[in-house]
């Protein structure tokens, strides 16, 4: 079927321009169509001796494709079938792949942050539709020239609700070698935590220069990392920063249980370093000794997760990042309180929740902001100790709350900024009683409903209450 793979060749109406890259399992040509943009074609290889898993891998790809959806994957156009010449028809990237990074190795810490943002937000994208990647590789990451993450080649990839044809078919581990998961040496295909592993993996990679567990090239290599951990990114580059440090290797937990729990979790952390909390794992600067290496071992006998079987948008589910957004001065203690249980309830429901404690600093449009108040402290400090003040009562371990101090003339729109940037999946908020000024400009709760792209759960406390907890303040 591939004799006919040359330049100038037409395939059900498209050009074949020129081949940009030959891979063991498939060839990439630029095509061209009359009218359209320019496009790539994808054809798996089908010659005799070839790996039988391109072929099963293709048809995977022919299935999630056309139901992807977002600027974190590439457009699909077309596909043929095994009857003829199979194909793929993409929109063509004209970015870069994080491969081309590997070059430069090792990054700036910024970075390393900002190329992990960019690929936990495609990820988190990737998995709300479903789909986890499970092949997450330099090569198989792209960059838009608006600075989108693209992931590309979804042949190793597992559809909640398609039929997993690789699972069915083969026996063996289905994955890349130096990113390839714990969970997918025991051939567990369900969980979209293994991507949060290749996600540390890959920050390893650009902040050492190094591959956290080399290329092994055997079942017995890749069973190693069922329970020993990479040498410290920081034993290899000292310029590494403690905060970096603890992402990676949570990331690379051997248990999926002690990662982060989502991709937009990963995000969180890497957009706010300073709220990441700092572990023994921050502090390491060599590998773990015998004998916790002998207990993950032992833990690896017959081991299978329990939570294998749920659906990738039952563990999203499981482990939302939920936003508590606080006006400090303006809210009452009722308010305040009430939001405090509405949060509770809301991580009760969902163990694995991350929790934000977010307020605005509201600043002036024309004016020179005042940062200290008549006492001359500092207002941003003021707010966060509040916050943290507000926040003890949850009785939250460390690792599942930050903190936020956020500027702007527009509280609505700075929180929903927030919202957006780090995928927030809940956020529960605060409303105040009515009157004739709020009723003509909106409030801030209306705004952010109206207007939030996650759900929102609103607090308010009868007029009444609010009206005699403001008078007893005032006498």
């Amino acid at each position: 079927m591939n004799a006919r793979l040359e330049r100038g060749a037409v395939i059900d109406g498209y050009t074949l321009e020129e081949r940009i890259h030959q891979g063991s399992m498939a060839s990439l040509w630029r095509v061209s169509s009359p009218g359209q943009p320019p496009l790539v074609m994808k054809m798996p290889l089908l010659r005799e001796g070839d790996d039988p898993t391109a072929m099963v891998g293709f048809e995977v790809e022919q299935m999630i494709m056309p139901i992807l959806q977002g600027p974190h994957v590439p457009l699909f156009i077309a596909s043929g079938d095994f009857s003829a010449q199979p194909y793929i028809v993409m929109e063509h990237i004209r970015g870069d792949s994080l491969r081309g990074c590997l070059e430069r190795t090792p990054l700036d810490t910024e970075e390393v942050a900002r190329i992990g943002a960019q690929i936990a937000t495609a990820l988190h994208s990737l998995h709300r539709q479903h789909v986890i990647h499970l092949d997450l590789k330099p090569s198989n990451v792209m960059f838009r020239d608006t600075g989108e993450a693209v992931l590309i080649d979804f042949g190793f990839s597992r559809h909640d609700r398609l039929p997993d044809l690789l699972a069915e078919q083969f026996r063996l581990p289905m994955g890349t070698a130096p990113y390839i998961s714990p969970e997918q040496v025991l051939r567990i295909r369900n969980d979209p935590r293994s991507d949060i592993f290749a996600l540390g993996a890959l920050l390893y990679h650009l902040v050492t220069g190094e591959r956290a567990f080399g290329f092994p090239t055997s079942i017995t290599g890749l069973r190693k990392r069922l329970f020993r951990d990479p040498v410290p990114p920081r034993a290899r580059n000292p310029t590494c920063p403690a905060w970096l440090q603890e992402i990676i290797l949570r990331c690379l937990e051997p248990d999926p249980r002690e990662r982060y729990q989502s991709a937009a979790q990963a995000l969180l952390a890497l957009r706010n370093p300073g709220q990441v909390p700092l572990t023994e794992r921050a502090r390491k600067l060599r590998q773990d000794g015998m004998m916790t290496v002998t207990r993950r071992w032992m833990r690896t006998l017959g081991a299978a997760h329990a939570e294998s079987w749920q659906s990738t948008a039952v563990q999203i589910a499981r482990s939302p990042v939920v936003v508590v957004a606080l006006d400090l001065l303006g809210s009452t203690d009722t308010l305040l309180n009430g939001i405090r249980t509405t949060g509770e309830r809301v991580l009760s429901m969902h163990p694995g929740a991350r929790l934000a404690c977010v307020t605005v600093l509201r600043t002036s449009r024309l004016a020179v902001d005042v940062t200290v108040d008549e006492e001359g402290r500092n207002l941003r400090v003021l707010r966060l100790v509040e916050l943290k003040d507000w926040a003890r009562p949850l009785g939250l371990e460390e690792g599942r709350l930050t903190y936020h101090v956020l500027e702007g003339p527009d509280p609505a729109s700075v929180l929903l900024d927030f919202v957006r940037e780090n995928r927030v999946d809940h956020v529960v908020i605060g409303a105040r009683g009515a009157s004739p000024l709020r009723r003509y400009l909106g409030s801030v709760s209306a705004h952010v409903v109206a207007e939030s792209p996650c759900t929102v759960t609103v607090v308010k406390v009868p007029q009444v209450e609010e009206e005699d907890e403001t008078e007893a303040e005032a006498s």
